[in-house]
């Protein structure tokens, strides 16, 4: 594999002795759907999670992180977080708050560290895809690694279909 330039997260990662992977991808700037990207690196959607930012009526800010063929159950969240109500923050807001942009926002490394919590079912995977913290580059990650890095909590998160 080529030298690849390492992003915060990678870093991150390096930090803690996490082994990991680095994947490129080709971005469609028009197109950062998490289906685009599990087809573009040729893996099931299941696999491939998407990291959103919400926000609480009580307990401020925090993270989901769900397979990208899942939607988040606001009350869900609401509830595991500690809330009474919550919801997605406006893109306009995801880069002043994370210091990451839409189709490259992950846990690792946001400007504040906030509670993380991801679905359940993420723990019956060998490895997932998660955003590197950049548009193009995914990381290729043991669950239970990305889990513990992040101080995540699985949970109950995401709509029943």
């Amino acid at each position: 594999m080529a030298k690849e330039k390492k992003t915060n997260a990678a870093r991150i990662l390096d930090r803690e002795g996490v082994v990991y992977e680095l994947i490129t991808y080709p971005v469609d700037p028009d197109n950062l759907a998490a289906d685009h990207v599990a087809a573009e690196l040729g893996q099931p959607i299941e696999q491939v999670y998407k990291t959103l930012v919400l926000h609480g009526d009580k307990t401020g800010y925090f993270v989901c992180v769900l397979a990208g063929n899942h939607e988040v159950d606001l009350k869900k969240a609401a509830r595991v977080s500690g809330n009474k109500r919550a919801e997605m923050i406006p893109m306009k807001d995801l880069l002043p708050v994370t210091g990451y942009i839409r189709g490259g926002c992950t846990a690792l490394g946001m400007k504040k560290r906030f509670p993380v919590f991801v679905s359940a079912e993420m723990t019956e995977f060998p490895f997932i895809y998660v955003s590197a913290g950049q548009r193009g580059m995914q990381i290729k990650i043991n669950p239970a690694d990305y889990i513990r890095v992040t101080g995540a909590t699985p949970a109950d998160i995401i709509t029943c279909d």
